[in-house]
């Protein structure tokens, strides 16, 4: 069954029902809840996608701009990257102003706390 959102009202409409099945908690929910879920949310990314433009224009090119679009889709801070990964703050922040290139702890730690795909960063590095 593949779900399409033809409206803006569709879409507010999917994301409250989404809202409401993430907020029962993953381990709360059927397999047709579930499955239900995995395919609103691919809908929901397609609409915001192709019709709303929130797909970011110019993909990242490096491990720096990367960093950037993950730390901003999380609403994290560099501070609190840096806190979470165990590294230094200036470490951190000369890696992300081009100043320093990333290093091993540095990849591990991004792929650890963003989540960032371990296969992407080795294709961009």
């Amino acid at each position: 069954m593949k779900i399409a959102i033809k409206s803006k009202k569709e879409y507010h409409e999917m994301m409250v029902e989404i809202y409401n099945l993430m907020n029962k908690g993953e381990g709360k929910l059927t397999k047709l809840e579930t499955t239900k879920l995995s395919q609103m949310a691919i809908a929901a990314e397609s609409y915001e996608e192709n019709v709303l433009g929130l797909k970011p224009f110019k993909e990242p090119a490096t491990i720096p701009e990367l960093v950037e679009l993950k730390l901003f889709e999380q609403k994290m801070t560099q501070a609190r990257l840096a806190d979470e990964m165990g590294l230094a703050k200036s470490k951190v922040s000369e890696i992300l102003n081009g100043k320093r290139k990333a290093d091993i702890p540095f990849l591990k730690g991004i792929h650890k706390v963003l989540k960032i795909d371990a296969r992407l960063l080795l294709e961009i590095v």
